[in-house]
C-alpha cells in the first residue's frame, strides 16, 4: 500500500496514483452517466502531483463506500449494498463536531426501529496530517468492570474502553448494560475526548422469551444500530480512518455470540438452568438447546419491539441472492466462511453447502483494520 504521508513524488505517491486511476476507471465502468474517464484521470493525477493527495467527488464518495460494502468478504447482508446512505462530513474534524454527527447518524440509521444502512465520512488523512480517529469499536457498545476482587460486571469487550474513560473522568455507572461514551482521538499522541451518548440516540430492545416469562428476570437487553466504527475506508488509495457505518442485526450476532460467549456476557449456563436442562454433560446437547432458546428470544424481542432484525436462515438465502446477481453481473463475490456461516444451524443454512470466490486482500474499495498511529 502507498504511504499517505510519502513526499511528492516518492513512491507513495506513485502508488497512490495507480490506486486512484483504478479506481476512477471503475466508477466511470460502473457510472455509464459519469462519461469518459480520462478528464477526471488527468484532474487526479494532477492533484496528486501537486499536493500529494487528491480529493473524491461527492458522486465518487458515494460509489467508493457501497463497493467498500459490497467487498466486505466477512458480510453476510450485501445484498442490499446499493441502499446504503452515504453522509459526507469530510469537513468535519473537531471532537465536538464529530460527536454530535456520530448521534444523528444513530438517530438516522435507527430511523424509529426500521433500521437504515448509513455511513458517515468523516475527514481522510492527508500527507502529514493523520485525521481523527474514533476510539471505540461500535458507537453503541456497553461498559466492561473488573474489580479488584476479579468480579466482573458488564461486557469484557467494553472494559479496556471503560478503563480509559474512567482515566479521563467519566463517571460511569457499575451496570450491566451501561453504554459507553463515544472517545475521539484528534491526532497522534493527542488526549482522547469523551462524549456521553444521548439517551435518544440509542434505542435498546429488553428481551422477552414468547413462551418463557421468566426470561424477562435475566434483565438483558440489547441495542437496536451496531455502527462498526473502528475501521478505516480506503477508497482509490485515500484513507478515511473514521468512517462509521451500519446494517442491521442478524439474531444469531446477539443471540450467539454477545449474550452467549464465555468472554462475553456468558449466558448460557443460566438459560440451561432456568429451562431445567441436565448440565451435568455435554452429551445432553444442553448448551445447543439453551442457545437455541436464547436466539428465540432475541428475535422475538426485536420483532415485539418493532426493530429491523433478520434471521440466519432468510440472510443465508438472500445472501446466495446476491452471489447470483453479482455472477450475472460478471463481478465475483468474496467471501470468508468462517463468517458467512451462522453460529447457529450453520449446517441447516445454504451458505454452509459450498465453496466461495477467495478473499482477495488488496479488493479495493474496502473497509480495512485501522493501523495504529
Amino acid at each position: 500500500m502507498h504511504d499517505a504521508a510519502g513526499p511528492p513524488g516518492g513512491a507513495g505517491q506513485r502508488g497512490l496514483v495507480a490506486e486512484a486511476a483504478a479506481f476512477v476507471r471503475q466508477f466511470h465502468e460502473e457510472t455509464p452517466a459519469a462519461g469518459d474517464p480520462l478528464p477526471r484521470l488527468r484532474e487526479v493525477i494532477a492533484e496528486i502531483e501537486r499536493t500529494g493527495t487528491y480529493r473524491h467527488t461527492v458522486e465518487e464518495l458515494a460509489f467508493g463506500a457501497r463497493i467498500a460494502w459490497r467487498n466486505s468478504a466477512r458480510c453476510i447482508g450485501r445484498l442490499y449494498w446499493r441502499s446504503l446512505v452515504v453522509r459526507d462530513l469530510r469537513h468535519v474534524t473537531g471532537p465536538e463536531e464529530m460527536a454530535q454527527e456520530c448521534f444523528t447518524h444513530l438517530r438516522t440509521a435507527t430511523n424509529g426501529g426500521r433500521i437504515r444502512p448509513v455511513v458517515s465520512v468523516f475527514a481522510p488523512d492527508a500527507p502529514g496530517r493523520p485525521a481523527p480517529r474514533i476510539l471505540n469499536s461500535q458507537l453503541v457498545r456497553y461498559a466492561g468492570y473488573l474489580d479488584e476482587d476479579g468480579v466482573r460486571t458488564g461486557d469484557p469487550a467494553g472494559e479496556r474502553l471503560a478503563s480509559l474513560a474512567r482515566s479521563l473522568e467519566w463517571k460511569s455507572g457499575e451496570g450491566r448494560f451501561d453504554v459507553l461514551p463515544l472517545l475521539i482521538q484528534p491526532g497522534p499522541g493527542a488526549e482522547p475526548r469523551w462524549f456521553e451518548v444521548p439517551d435518544d440516540a440509542v434505542l435498546e430492545v429488553d428481551l422477552r422469551h414468547p413462551e418463557h416469562g421468566w426470561f424477562a428476570e435475566l434483565g438483558l437487553r440489547w441495542y437496536a444500530v451496531p455502527a462498526i466504527s473502528d475501521m478505516t475506508l480506503e477508497i482509490g488509495g485515500v484513507r478515511y480512518p473514521a468512517a462509521p457505518f451500519n446494517g442491521w442485526y442478524m439474531g444469531t450476532e446477539i443471540g450467539a455470540r454477545n449474550l452467549a460467549d464465555a468472554d462475553r456476557y456468558a449466558m448460557l449456563h443460566e438459560v440451561g438452568r432456568r429451562l431445567g436442562l441436565d448440565t451435568s454433560s455435554e452429551r445432553t446437547l444442553w448448551r445447543d438447546r439453551a442457545l437455541v432458546e436464547l436466539n428465540v428470544a432475541v428475535l422475538h424481542s426485536f420483532q415485539e419491539a418493532g426493530v429491523t432484525m433478520a434471521d440466519h436462515h432468510t440472510e443465508s438465502e438472500r445472501f446466495l441472492r446476491h452471489i447470483a446477481q453479482e455472477e450475472r453481473l460478471g463481478r465475483p463475490t468474496p467471501a470468508d466462511w468462517s463468517w458467512i456461516v451462522p453460529p447457529v444451524s450453520g449446517g441447516l443454512t445454504p451458505v454452509y453447502h459450498r465453496y466461495y470466490d477467495p478473499v482477495d486482500p488488496d479488493l479495493r474499495p474496502a473497509f480495512l483494520t485501522r493501523e495504529p498511529w
